[in-house]
């Protein structure tokens, strides 16, 4: 059996397409400032996290603020952020402050109290 070489790669190297690589979970944390209590925005995060695939949790803060934490991909968590950017149609999202989080382990992505 003869090995045929492949342009750009050395003797020995393994070449693994991008698809194979592990992708490690993530997690960020919001705040967002608006009108955003009373319009239905934490249900349209919730809504937004489980078409994305993310778990974790979003709540009402009682200075009026949301706070959405998810935990996913990258590339979930930034399509993420700009949902969170636009909100559903009747709040009025003046900022979103975002950081970097510790990973958690939720099943879902539920509305707390």
């Amino acid at each position: 059996m003869r090995l045929t070489a492949i342009a750009g790669f050395r003797r020995g190297e393994l070449c693994f397409p991008e698809s194979m690589a592990v992708k490690r979970k993530e997690a960020r944390l919001w705040f967002v400032r608006g009108r955003v209590q009373g319009v239905g925005y934490r249900y349209f995060a919730q809504k937004a996290a489980w078409e994305l695939g993310l778990t974790g949790y979003t709540r009402n803060l009682d200075d009026g603020r949301v706070e959405v934490y998810a935990v996913g991909l990258k590339e979930k968590l930034e399509e993420m952020a700009a949902r969170l950017y636009r909100g559903p149609r009747w709040s009025d999202v003046r900022g979103v402050d975002e950081q970097e989080a510790v990973v958690q382990e939720y099943s879902a992505f539920e509305i707390e109290a």
